[in-house]
């Protein structure tokens, strides 16, 4: 609450998210605070503009897809870590934690027409209501 990501409640006293705030720090802090670089070639489960919910949205120029390494993965790409280990295991198990995580990925890797992108559907899905 410091921070401003999340404020008090005034009626029940519990922390609820500051939307505005939390995407402000999504689009243009988190990429500082949690920097990523591609890595290796691996396998694992596709991330970025690559998962896919998110596939289709942006034309590639032939370049090698973003992974998530992970042991059952079907695909293969380029390694990025992501920001906790579990990340993959539980991305699987929930769709909609699955496109978050891949939309903070795509704005840690993403050119300016990616990230312009992927800002563009955190606000839709932080913002709008």
């Amino acid at each position: 609450m410091s921070s401003g990501l999340a404020i008090k409640d005034r009626n029940s006293g519990r922390a609820n998210p500051n939307r505005r705030n939390l995407h402000n720090f999504i689009v243009h802090g988190l990429k500082f605070v949690f920097p990523a670089k591609a890595g290796a070639m691996t396998r694992g489960i596709p991330t970025a503009f690559a998962a896919p919910m998110l596939k289709g949205l942006l034309i590639s120029g032939g370049d090698y897809i973003h992974i998530w390494p992970f042991a059952e993965g079907r695909d293969i790409g380029q390694s990025v870590e992501p920001l906790f280990k579990s990340v993959p295991e539980a991305a699987l198990k929930d769709e909609r934690l699955y496109e978050y995580l891949a939309l903070v990925d795509a704005l840690r890797l993403g050119n300016q027409r990616e990230a312009k992108l992927a800002e563009g559907r955190v606000y839709e899905r932080l913002l709008k209501k």
